[in-house]
């Protein structure tokens, strides 16, 4: 019987080798440090070599899985997982209604990058109106020049961080309105996407932060996280890019409410890690939950996670079919973008500070929502803490309730500034 070294084999793989099953199927394959010999002849090994993933010392392809089991006796391989899907992290049970999160009134993150890596970016109007903030665009899916999104996920995350609400007359503008956006597809028009894709993308940005000024990653996607972290191909990937100078927020997931659920790359110890909130249409905080279908921590190995949550349940931003136009969409992959463009205001304030500095700077200034940490990570993060470097009790916050309803849009957002920016209402 085949048995493979389970060491070096993902569980999804190592079931596949012990069930005897004769197939191709798409992996990852991360070598030692010395690996030239089966480097320089992994083409013949391998059906079809899709690309080389030199961030995290591996190759991307499809293989047999009896090539798979006599890899995984070679002391040259390190590694091998299956080449998972990565999905966007969007909830789509809950009806759409209207929430508005607009920025920070004194940093609109002008001259941030922002590299948005997701179904793609559609040159909506507040976007590229009067100015075009869409400043690089790179699409691993149809390999097009020009800047699109044929599923909108990525359009929306994109507006959450940098929508300067041209089309609303600035009533609609996103966290960031000033911040440039390197659009990247490396997810499908219906919103899936490989592993090995998202990481083509992270080294595209690694290699490119210099000349687009790209300071953070979004990362609204997520997949089951089946690896140990020091052994996922994501996990790694996104360690380089933060030793690499970038700072990178990702989504928790949406399998929630269940424990154990956070997904890859959000189990990584070391990346910003979102969770949502459900603000039950109210400016009270009392009455705000964690989202449902937020995952929850800890990670299966004990790392207590998600790190922060930010409101994610019917988030208006941009529409990617009419450009001058807005929808409403919930999860994780709303909540993540919130905090993004948090951060591009704050690098605003100060363009030095590290990854894991504003970490830290964004656990100190969230306000306790009375949930366990492995719901709600440090809490929600509060603008006006983040800003002032002061910390925030919830009994410091005074409440008020009110009904967002449709005649009253300009007097809700008004108080939902005041709420984000201003500890005391």
């Amino acid at each position: 019987m085949r048995r493979g070294n389970n060491e070096k084999l993902c569980p999804i793989l190592s079931s596949k080798i012990m069930a005897q099953t004769i197939e191709e199927v798409p992996v990852i394959i991360q070598f030692n440090e010395v690996y030239n010999n089966l480097r320089q002849s992994i083409k013949s090994f391998a059906t079809s070599l899709k690309s080389e993933l030199s961030i995290i010392d591996g190759y991307a392809g499809e293989m047999s899985t009896d090539m798979i089991y006599r890899l995984s006796t070679s002391p040259e391989v390190d590694y091998i997982s299956f080449d998972s899907q990565v999905y966007t992290q969007l909830d789509i049970s809950t009806a759409a209604m209207e929430a508005y999160f607009p920025h920070d009134k004194g940093f609109e993150g002008e001259g941030i990058t922002v590299a948005v890596i997701d179904t793609g970016v559609a040159p909506h109007d507040d976007l590229i109106k009067p100015i075009n903030r869409i400043v690089d665009f790179k699409d691993f899916v149809n390999n097009k020049k020009t800047p699109y999104d044929d599923n909108g996920h990525g359009t929306h995350v994109a507006g959450i961080i940098a929508s300067n609400g041209y089309s609303s007359r600035g009533k609609l503008s996103g966290i960031a309105p000033k911040a440039n956006i390197v659009g990247i597809k490396a997810l499908d028009e219906n919103g899936g996407g490989s592993t090995s894709d998202i990481i083509s993308a992270i080294s595209y940005v690694i290699e490119n932060k210099d000349r687009l000024n790209i300071k953070l990653i979004n990362l609204s996607l997520g997949t089951p996280a089946t690896n140990p972290s020091n052994k996922d191909p994501l996990c790694k990937a996104v360690d380089r890019a933060i030793s690499e100078g970038l700072i990178v927020v990702t989504a928790a997931g949406n399998s929630g409410p269940n424990e154990n659920t956070i997904l890859s790359p959000g189990v990584n110890k070391n990346v910003i890690t979102v969770g949502a909130v459900d603000d039950k249409r109210t400016i009270d905080i009392k009455d705000d939950t964690i989202a449902k279908f937020s995952s929850r921590g800890p990670t299966k190995e004990g790392i207590n996670k998600p790190d922060l949550v930010a409101p994610g349940v019917n988030i208006k931003s941009l529409s990617n079919t009419k450009l001058d136009s807005y929808s409403s969409l919930s999860g994780t992959s709303m909540a993540t973008p919130l905090v993004t463009g948090s951060i591009a205001l704050l690098l605003n304030k100060d363009n030095n500070l590290t990854h894991n500095e504003v970490k830290n700077m964004l656990i100190k200034s969230c306000l306790d929502l009375n949930n366990s940490p492995d719901s709600q990570g440090a809490g929600m993060l509060n603008l006006k803490a983040l800003f002032q470097g002061d910390s925030v009790e919830k009994n410091e916050v005074e409440s008020i309730s009110g009904n967002r309803d449709d005649l009253l849009e300009s007097l809700v957002m008004l108080l939902i500034i005041f709420f984000l920016l201003d500890s005391k209402i």
